[in-house]
């Protein structure tokens, strides 16, 4: 009895035929079965050895040992929560009312003689100064403010992570906070006479009696991904309270002493001059990101490198067939590339969610193991960075094999996936050119990203203080296009060359 193949007597295969012909095709050739377990064995092993490798140390006022937990604010993120605080304890409900009449400050810029400090008069754009109303003076706990900033105008903020804009004023300004229960408003008024809601926000399990009163802070000055010393100091005056009415009590809340256990280090501090408050602070109040601890994303660091030989196995995976003149003798090859797609990317996303769903836990279990801060992450974010990982996998896979397809050299096609996805992942880690990681597949690294940014805390463009340009969905968004662009044009370009041949015959 003769046999009888549908493919050979022009009749098109189905499709799960193709999917299981490409899938054996790929498993029989033990190159590419180890390149892929390769790229696992690397990217896991640089993560752990980072992880296991990072030992940080505090210098306190007992002296040098293990960082203190990162601090986290009401919703679990790591925060800063450092101010100097003039205040009076408000019982019930009341508001306070002052004008921010001047704003300046000092900031410590790059030594232009080895050695010397450099200082110089003037404020970093988020320096605040303005009304606070919270809970307590522990660190930590919930909280309201309207501000003037040092660049951004006024603001309502709350509980670190929340900042509502008010007007681009950037000077003298009148300034108020009202309580009512839990709920808390912030006005703004360039006379003291007409003024403008900036925002309302409800603090919840807010006590009877709360602390009401003026603040100074300011965040470092950014060289580079480095934080450097700077201080606001604000004078307040046409002050008045409703509510509370005792005297001012002063405290430079977060301060940090020196190793002596004695001195503060860059103490805030407040003079009154008749009815003025001049009022010094340092520090921020808001969320942490570089300070916040080491973020689970670094345990992917390796990712680029490791994405490089999962590149090599998905152009390989074309380059083979071609050689051989499986795709040229291919009837339906656009169905053969569709195929081989969906073969490549999943075995690519099973590498990528094997090497994050391994690399990132046990890295982070092993830099709590050894005393080390950790950011928070909830277990939400952790799964998208693991998943995502994963997802970042399969889309570099498929761009790889769509320009394979496209160029139809396996050497060319290499060195084109690697310029796209692994160079400008590369030149940011390195702060460089981070533009390219919105502009190129290597945007979809932004979904490892595990500390979210926030539009009033100014990073370095550095991945090492956790500055992404895109938000993490969009940046794979970006990779997915390029890799549904890249094999959309190479199924293109074969059915036109099938047409071609069809049409000569």
């Amino acid at each position: 009895m003769s046999s009888f193949t549908p493919h050979r007597a022009g009749l098109r295969p189905g499709f799960s035929a193709l999917l299981h012909a490409e899938w054996t095709r790929f498993r029989s050739a033990r190159g590419r079965v180890l390149t892929m377990a390769a790229s696992v064995l690397i990217t896991v092993s640089l993560g752990l050895l980072i992880a296991g490798g990072v030992r940080t140390t505090c210098v306190t006022g007992k002296g040098e040992g293990a960082c203190p937990a990162p601090l986290v604010g009401p919703d679990g993120t790591a925060v800063k929560d450092k101010y100097y605080f003039v205040h009076q304890p408000l019982k019930g409900n009341g508001s306070i009312t002052a004008r921010v009449s001047n704003m300046t400050g000092q900031i410590r810029l790059p030594d232009a003689v080895p050695g010397v400090r450099n200082v110089v008069e003037g404020v970093v754009p988020w320096a605040k100064a303005g009304l606070l109303v919270r809970q307590s003076l522990k660190q930590g706990t919930p909280y309201a403010a309207v501000m003037l900033t040092g660049d951004h105008g006024v603001r309502m903020q709350d509980n670190y992570t929340h900042d509502v804009p008010g007007g681009p004023h950037n000077g003298p300004q009148w300034l108020r906070l009202t309580r009512s229960g839990g709920t808390i408003t912030g006005y703004e008024s360039d006379d003291g006479k007409t003024w403008t809601e900036v925002s309302t926000v409800k603090l919840t399990g807010l006590p009877e009696t709360v602390e009401i009163g003026l603040f100074a802070t300011s965040p470092g000055a950014l060289w580079g991904s480095a934080e450097a010393f700077a201080q606001a100091t604000a004078t307040f005056d046409q002050i008045t309270l409703q509510g509370a009415n005792g005297p001012w009590r002063h405290d430079d809340v977060g301060v940090v002493l020196e190793s002596d256990g004695k001195t503060p280090h860059h103490p805030g501090g407040v003079v009154e001059s008749g009815d003025k408050l001049i009022v010094t602070g340092g520090g921020d109040i808001g969320p942490a990101t570089v300070d916040g601890g080491v973020r689970a994303d670094l345990m992917l660091i390796g990712g680029a490198l490791g994405l490089i030989l999962v590149l090599v196995a998905a152009v390989t995976s074309f380059a083979a067939e071609h050689r051989r003149g499986l795709i040229g003798a291919e009837r339906h090859p656009t169905r053969m590339l569709a195929a081989k797609a969906v073969v490549v990317g999943a075995v690519a996303f099973v590498a990528g969610l094997v090497t994050s769903g391994v690399v990132v836990p046990v890295g982070l279990a092993l830099l709590r193991a050894h005393q080390n801060p950790v950011q928070p992450i909830t277990l939400g974010t952790e799964l998208r960075v693991i998943v995502g990982y994963a997802a970042l996998t399969a889309a570099a896979a498929v761009l790889a094999l769509g320009l394979a397809a496209l160029v139809r050299r396996a050497a060319v096609a290499v060195g084109l996936a690697i310029a796209l996805v692994v160079v400008p992942d590369l030149l940011a880690i390195a702060g460089l050119a981070p533009w390219l990681l919105m502009i190129t597949p290597a945007a979809g690294f932004a979904i490892t990203q595990s500390v979210p940014t926030f539009a009033h805390v100014d990073v370095g463009t550095s991945l090492f203080g956790g500055y992404y340009p895109l938000p993490p969905w969009a940046g794979l968004a970006v990779t997915c296009g390029y890799a549904a662009l890249a094999l959309g044009a190479a199924m293109t370009v074969h059915r036109r060359k099938v047409s071609r041949q069809a049409g000569v015959k």
